[in-house]
């Protein structure tokens, strides 16, 4: 579902309140924080998709990196997790579901948390992901409403997930397709705990509403305005190539019709506005710190083998979510 067609249905509802409830629908952040007491907030968070690549296994992998990416956007560490699965019981074997789940256990496991149980329907197409529950201080919470002026972003994965593998039903760019399988099915979990050892102000993930929508959540969040450079943006190899070709997923046309307070300057190439609105799946982390720290942590994520990790933009001033490329 695109941004303006899910904010149109949950301004309807009357907003819930809760004085324990640090983190909830209001700044449509990555994750619901709820404080336990002095020492613990609960971190949750669900998502499922359909599938993104062929093979089962590969995709199990992909949805549950997707899943506890927002737990790592909080700044906060997996603990448990539940299995979301609809599966076409009479269309496809038994064996395919097997690998998904092992796929989604093998991510889990590798993030240190534990699948504690699940969900499952039959459906005319299977869907998995994960909700994810971690934990975190109630003082050290990362949100996406705290980037403050002077501030530099910091992007840890490189984009262009969504075009490539909209190129990879038509079997084109496979280099790129492989680097970005390959990319999706990577925990944000190293890039996290980097960061902790820095002055995050703000910190989301690069999900369906592509960069622009996430940057400009935080943007809106914080009430500043944010400038992006598009000639330091970390792209996928072949990216770019396939844009130009066409391969742009209906979603990038979505995120870019509802997000009209971004402005792009006349010689960022078409394909770029592409890649910055294309809806990313397991994306990286946007990290909001101060200028004095973001080479320094930058450097830190090149060496611990996150290449991509690129400065793309600063918070310019105060502002009401107003998002400038250039």
């Amino acid at each position: 579902m695109g941004p303006g067609d899910l904010a149109g249905i949950l301004n309807q509802l009357p907003v819930m309140t809760n004085p324990n409830v640090l983190v909830g629908i209001t700044t449509s952040d990555d994750a619901g924080v709820y404080k336990l007491n002095e020492t613990t907030a609960l971190v949750q968070t669900v998502d499922f998709f359909t599938p993104i690549v062929d093979d089962p296994y590969l995709f199990g992998q992909i949805a549950a990196a997707n899943s506890l990416s927002d737990i790592y956007a909080m700044g906060a560490t997996p603990l448990t997790a539940l299995n979301l699965v609809a599966f076409p019981n009479c269309k496809l074997p038994g064996e395919a579901l097997l690998a998904i789940l092992q796929g989604g256990q093998d991510k889990v496991a590798e993030a240190g948390a534990v699948i504690i149980g699940g969900h499952t329907i039959d459906d005319t197409e299977p869907k998995y992901g994960l909700a994810v529950t971690g934990i975190t201080h109630p003082d050290r919470i990362w949100t996406n409403a705290g980037a403050q002026p002077g501030d530099c972003l910091i992007l840890t994965k490189a984009l262009g997930t969504g075009i490539l593998a909209s190129a990879a039903r038509a079997d084109l760019f496979l280099q790129g397709v492989a680097a970005a399988t390959a990319s999706m099915a990577a925990l944000n979990a190293t890039a996290a705990k980097i960061a902790a050892g820095f002055s995050v102000h703000a910190c989301t993930d690069i999900t369906g509403f592509g960069l622009i929508g996430h940057v400009y959540e935080m943007a809106a969040g914080s009430k500043v305005t944010i400038r992006l450079d598009s000639t330091a943006l970390p792209l996928l190899p072949e990216a770019a190539e396939a844009a130009a070709m066409g391969f742009v997923p209906g979603g990038a046309y979505q995120n870019r019709n509802y997000l009209t307070a971004a402005t792009f300057a006349e010689n960022v190439p078409e394909p770029i506005r592409d890649i910055c609105f294309d809806p990313q799946t397991s994306g990286g982390l946007l990290l909001a710190v101060p200028a004095s720290e973001a080479g320094p942590l930058v450097a830190a994520l090149k060496a611990a083998g996150l290449v991509p990790a690129s400065i793309i933009g600063e918070v310019t001033g105060i502002g009401e979510g107003e998002v400038h490329v250039r």
